[in-house]
Protein backbone atom coordinates (compact mmCIF):
# COMPACT_ATOMS: atom_id res chain seq x y z
CA UNK A 1 0.00 0.00 0.00
CA UNK A 2 2.65 2.46 1.13
CA UNK A 3 4.22 2.39 -2.87
CA UNK A 4 0.91 2.52 -4.02
CA UNK A 5 0.39 5.75 -2.04
CA UNK A 6 4.31 6.86 -3.28
CA UNK A 7 3.19 6.53 -6.82
CA UNK A 8 -0.04 7.95 -6.53
CA UNK A 9 1.60 11.17 -4.57
CA UNK A 10 4.49 11.31 -7.20
CA UNK A 11 1.97 11.15 -10.14
CA UNK A 12 -0.12 14.31 -8.25
CA UNK A 13 2.98 16.26 -8.15
CA UNK A 14 3.90 15.90 -11.75
CA UNK A 15 0.44 16.89 -12.55
CA UNK A 16 0.95 20.33 -10.29
CA UNK A 17 4.35 20.88 -11.97
CA UNK A 18 4.13 23.94 -14.26
CA UNK A 19 6.37 25.73 -16.59
CA UNK A 20 6.02 29.02 -17.90
CA UNK A 21 6.41 29.69 -21.53
CA UNK A 22 6.57 32.45 -23.98
CA UNK A 23 5.13 32.67 -27.18
CA UNK A 24 5.19 35.38 -30.39
CA UNK A 25 8.19 36.23 -28.95
CA UNK A 26 7.31 36.91 -25.06
CA UNK A 27 4.21 38.58 -26.42
CA UNK A 28 2.31 36.38 -24.32
CA UNK A 29 3.42 34.15 -21.46
CA UNK A 30 1.42 31.25 -20.57
CA UNK A 31 1.46 28.48 -17.16
CA UNK A 32 1.18 24.78 -18.38
CA UNK A 33 1.83 21.89 -16.79
CA UNK A 34 5.31 20.46 -17.00
CA UNK A 35 3.92 16.93 -17.58
CA UNK A 36 1.14 15.60 -20.20
CA UNK A 37 0.19 17.67 -23.22
CA UNK A 38 1.91 21.42 -23.43
CA UNK A 39 1.28 23.77 -26.26
CA UNK A 40 3.42 24.52 -28.77
CA UNK A 41 3.62 25.69 -32.08
CA UNK A 42 0.69 23.82 -33.34
CA UNK A 43 -1.37 26.00 -31.60
CA UNK A 44 0.72 29.15 -32.89
CA UNK A 45 0.29 28.09 -36.55
CA UNK A 46 -3.39 27.33 -35.93
CA UNK A 47 -4.09 30.34 -34.48
CA UNK A 48 -2.23 32.08 -37.52
CA UNK A 49 -4.53 30.59 -40.21
CA UNK A 50 -7.61 32.08 -39.01
CA UNK A 51 -9.06 35.15 -40.73
CA UNK A 52 -10.31 37.02 -37.64
CA UNK A 53 -11.68 40.63 -37.49
CA UNK A 54 -12.57 42.40 -34.17
CA UNK A 55 -15.98 41.80 -32.81
CA UNK A 56 -16.36 38.61 -34.68
CA UNK A 57 -16.85 35.46 -31.87
CA UNK A 58 -14.40 32.35 -32.28
CA UNK A 59 -14.81 28.90 -30.82
CA UNK A 60 -11.34 27.06 -29.71
CA UNK A 61 -12.87 23.58 -29.45
CA UNK A 62 -10.08 21.44 -26.69
CA UNK A 63 -8.55 24.56 -26.14
CA UNK A 64 -5.72 23.01 -23.51
CA UNK A 65 -4.43 26.08 -21.52
CA UNK A 66 -5.68 28.30 -23.83
CA UNK A 67 -2.40 28.95 -26.08
CA UNK A 68 -4.12 29.38 -29.42
CA UNK A 69 -6.77 31.93 -28.17
CA UNK A 70 -4.52 34.19 -26.64
CA UNK A 71 -2.29 34.09 -29.89
CA UNK A 72 -5.21 35.41 -31.78
CA UNK A 73 -6.13 37.90 -29.20
CA UNK A 74 -2.43 38.96 -30.10
CA UNK A 75 -3.32 39.98 -33.34
CA UNK A 76 -7.02 40.97 -32.81
CA UNK A 77 -7.74 42.16 -29.40
CA UNK A 78 -10.80 42.58 -30.10
CA UNK A 79 -12.04 39.23 -30.85
CA UNK A 80 -14.54 37.52 -28.77
CA UNK A 81 -12.69 33.90 -27.87
CA UNK A 82 -14.22 31.23 -25.93
CA UNK A 83 -12.42 28.18 -25.17
CA UNK A 84 -13.87 24.89 -24.35
CA UNK A 85 -11.81 22.31 -22.75
CA UNK A 86 -13.13 19.04 -20.55
CA UNK A 87 -9.73 18.59 -18.36
CA UNK A 88 -10.73 20.97 -15.41
CA UNK A 89 -7.45 21.68 -14.32
CA UNK A 90 -5.80 22.94 -17.85
CA UNK A 91 -9.40 24.99 -17.83
CA UNK A 92 -8.20 26.61 -14.38
CA UNK A 93 -4.90 27.11 -16.37
CA UNK A 94 -6.72 28.81 -19.21
CA UNK A 95 -8.82 31.22 -16.83
CA UNK A 96 -5.61 32.47 -14.80
CA UNK A 97 -3.03 32.51 -18.53
CA UNK A 98 -6.11 35.30 -19.90
CA UNK A 99 -5.58 36.96 -16.70
CA UNK A 100 -1.95 36.63 -17.07
CA UNK A 101 -2.40 38.55 -20.38
CA UNK A 102 -4.61 41.24 -19.69
CA UNK A 103 -7.13 39.74 -21.83
CA UNK A 104 -10.01 38.36 -19.64
CA UNK A 105 -12.93 40.50 -20.49
CA UNK A 106 -12.46 38.59 -24.49
CA UNK A 107 -11.72 35.13 -22.79
CA UNK A 108 -14.11 32.78 -22.07
CA UNK A 109 -13.05 29.36 -20.65
CA UNK A 110 -15.73 26.29 -20.71
CA UNK A 111 -15.51 23.45 -18.74
CA UNK A 112 -17.26 20.65 -21.43
CA UNK A 113 -16.71 17.38 -23.09
CA UNK A 114 -17.02 17.40 -26.94
CA UNK A 115 -18.67 14.67 -27.81
CA UNK A 116 -21.00 14.89 -24.90
CA UNK A 117 -24.68 15.56 -25.18
CA UNK A 118 -26.46 18.89 -26.58
CA UNK A 119 -28.29 19.33 -23.48
CA UNK A 120 -24.59 19.70 -21.88
CA UNK A 121 -23.31 21.81 -24.67
CA UNK A 122 -26.53 24.24 -23.71
CA UNK A 123 -25.97 23.79 -19.99
CA UNK A 124 -22.41 25.08 -20.57
CA UNK A 125 -23.31 27.90 -22.26
CA UNK A 126 -22.28 27.42 -25.88
CA UNK A 127 -24.56 28.60 -28.81
CA UNK A 128 -25.32 26.68 -31.89
CA UNK A 129 -24.23 27.96 -34.81
CA UNK A 130 -23.14 31.27 -32.58
CA UNK A 131 -19.33 31.28 -33.56
CA UNK A 132 -17.98 33.48 -36.65
CA UNK A 133 -14.91 31.01 -36.59
CA UNK A 134 -14.58 27.57 -35.08
CA UNK A 135 -10.90 25.66 -34.44
CA UNK A 136 -9.53 23.10 -33.19
CA UNK A 137 -6.29 21.03 -32.69
CA UNK A 138 -7.92 17.74 -31.58
CA UNK A 139 -6.45 14.35 -30.72
CA UNK A 140 -4.39 12.87 -33.65
CA UNK A 141 -4.27 9.79 -32.67
CA UNK A 142 -7.16 6.60 -33.14
CA UNK A 143 -7.47 4.49 -30.09
CA UNK A 144 -5.32 1.46 -30.96
CA UNK A 145 -3.07 3.09 -33.27
CA UNK A 146 -0.60 4.10 -30.84
CA UNK A 147 0.58 3.10 -27.13
CA UNK A 148 -1.49 4.96 -24.66
CA UNK A 149 0.72 7.12 -22.58
CA UNK A 150 0.28 5.74 -18.93
CA UNK A 151 -0.91 9.78 -17.58
CA UNK A 152 -4.44 9.96 -18.43
CA UNK A 153 -4.39 13.39 -19.31
CA UNK A 154 -1.91 13.00 -21.62
CA UNK A 155 -3.44 10.31 -23.44
CA UNK A 156 -7.24 11.77 -23.47
CA UNK A 157 -5.08 14.62 -25.07
CA UNK A 158 -3.16 12.73 -27.56
CA UNK A 159 -5.84 9.62 -28.24
CA UNK A 160 -9.33 10.48 -30.21
CA UNK A 161 -11.36 7.36 -28.87
CA UNK A 162 -13.44 4.89 -31.78
CA UNK A 163 -15.78 7.14 -33.82
CA UNK A 164 -15.10 10.56 -31.73
CA UNK A 165 -13.34 12.29 -34.90
CA UNK A 166 -16.59 11.98 -36.67
CA UNK A 167 -18.41 13.63 -33.51
CA UNK A 168 -15.78 16.21 -33.31
CA UNK A 169 -16.61 17.38 -36.91
CA UNK A 170 -20.31 17.42 -35.93
CA UNK A 171 -19.83 19.48 -33.12
CA UNK A 172 -17.49 22.09 -34.98
CA UNK A 173 -20.29 22.26 -37.78
CA UNK A 174 -23.32 23.09 -35.00
CA UNK A 175 -21.84 25.53 -33.13
CA UNK A 176 -20.21 27.33 -36.45
CA UNK A 177 -22.27 30.42 -37.89
CA UNK A 178 -24.27 30.14 -40.87
CA UNK A 179 -21.30 31.15 -43.53
CA UNK A 180 -18.35 30.77 -40.55
CA UNK A 181 -15.30 29.09 -41.05
CA UNK A 182 -13.85 26.15 -39.35
CA UNK A 183 -10.43 26.17 -39.50
CA UNK A 184 -8.02 23.05 -38.18
CA UNK A 185 -5.00 21.30 -37.61
CA UNK A 186 -3.76 17.60 -38.19
CA UNK A 187 -1.05 15.25 -39.16
CA UNK A 188 -0.84 14.97 -42.90
CA UNK A 189 -1.51 11.20 -42.94
CA UNK A 190 -5.17 12.26 -42.07
CA UNK A 191 -6.01 14.49 -44.73
CA UNK A 192 -8.15 11.90 -46.71
CA UNK A 193 -10.49 11.27 -43.52
CA UNK A 194 -10.56 14.39 -41.92
CA UNK A 195 -11.70 15.98 -45.60
CA UNK A 196 -14.36 13.29 -45.68
CA UNK A 197 -15.76 14.31 -42.26
CA UNK A 198 -15.71 18.01 -43.10
CA UNK A 199 -16.95 18.19 -47.09
CA UNK A 200 -20.79 17.13 -45.96
CA UNK A 201 -20.60 20.44 -44.10
CA UNK A 202 -18.03 22.95 -45.28
CA UNK A 203 -17.20 23.80 -48.94
CA UNK A 204 -14.16 25.91 -49.93
CA UNK A 205 -12.08 23.89 -48.32
CA UNK A 206 -8.22 24.55 -48.17
CA UNK A 207 -5.22 22.66 -47.33
CA UNK A 208 -2.30 24.61 -46.28
CA UNK A 209 0.65 21.90 -45.66
CA UNK A 210 3.64 22.32 -43.49
CA UNK A 211 6.92 20.71 -44.32
CA UNK A 212 9.67 20.10 -41.47
CA UNK A 213 12.38 21.03 -44.15
CA UNK A 214 12.47 21.59 -48.09
CA UNK A 215 11.85 18.38 -49.78
CA UNK A 216 10.26 16.54 -46.60
CA UNK A 217 6.84 15.12 -46.80
CA UNK A 218 4.46 17.52 -45.10
CA UNK A 219 3.82 16.22 -41.23
CA UNK A 220 1.05 19.00 -40.90
CA UNK A 221 -2.31 19.99 -42.65
CA UNK A 222 -4.20 22.72 -41.46
CA UNK A 223 -7.48 22.62 -43.28
CA UNK A 224 -10.28 25.42 -43.24
CA UNK A 225 -13.51 25.82 -44.62
CA UNK A 226 -16.72 27.74 -44.82
CA UNK A 227 -19.96 26.61 -43.34
CA UNK A 228 -22.73 25.94 -46.81
CA UNK A 229 -20.13 27.04 -49.22
CA UNK A 230 -20.57 24.64 -52.53
CA UNK A 231 -16.62 25.87 -53.65
CA UNK A 232 -14.03 23.57 -54.57
CA UNK A 233 -11.01 22.19 -52.69
CA UNK A 234 -7.69 23.84 -52.51
CA UNK A 235 -4.36 22.70 -52.02
CA UNK A 236 -1.82 25.51 -51.28
CA UNK A 237 2.06 25.64 -51.35
CA UNK A 238 2.11 25.81 -47.58
CA UNK A 239 4.90 26.90 -45.51
CA UNK A 240 8.47 25.15 -44.92
CA UNK A 241 9.58 25.51 -40.96
CA UNK A 242 13.44 24.89 -40.61
CA UNK A 243 16.12 25.51 -43.11
CA UNK A 244 18.79 22.56 -43.71
CA UNK A 245 21.01 23.42 -40.55
CA UNK A 246 17.97 23.04 -38.46
CA UNK A 247 16.74 27.00 -37.75
CA UNK A 248 13.28 28.40 -38.17
CA UNK A 249 12.79 29.67 -42.02
CA UNK A 250 12.09 32.89 -42.12
CA UNK A 251 8.16 32.46 -43.07
CA UNK A 252 7.97 30.47 -40.51
CA UNK A 253 9.86 33.14 -37.71
CA UNK A 254 7.44 35.76 -38.74
CA UNK A 255 4.70 33.33 -37.82
CA UNK A 256 5.96 31.63 -34.38
CA UNK A 257 7.92 35.07 -32.82
CA UNK A 258 6.37 37.94 -35.19
CA UNK A 259 2.80 36.72 -34.81
CA UNK A 260 2.30 37.43 -38.55
CA UNK A 261 -1.24 35.98 -40.06
CA UNK A 262 -0.76 32.92 -42.49
CA UNK A 263 -2.80 33.92 -45.88
CA UNK A 264 -4.87 30.75 -46.32
CA UNK A 265 -7.31 32.87 -48.76
CA UNK A 266 -9.43 36.12 -48.78
CA UNK A 267 -11.76 36.58 -45.80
Amino acid sequence: MSSQKTRAEGSAARRSATSVDAFLGGRINVVQPRCGHRAGSDAVFLAAAVPAWSGERMLDVGAGVGVAGLCLLARVPRLAVTAVEIDEELCALARKNAERNGVSTNFTIVNADVVGGAKSHRDAGLVREGYDHVIANPPFYAEGSVRVAPDKERAAAHVMGAGEFSAWVRFLATFTSAKGQVTMIHRAECLRELLGLLEPRFGDLTVFPLFPKRGDPATRIIVQGRKGSRAQTKLLEGLVLHEADGRYTDEAEAVLRGGEALLLGSK
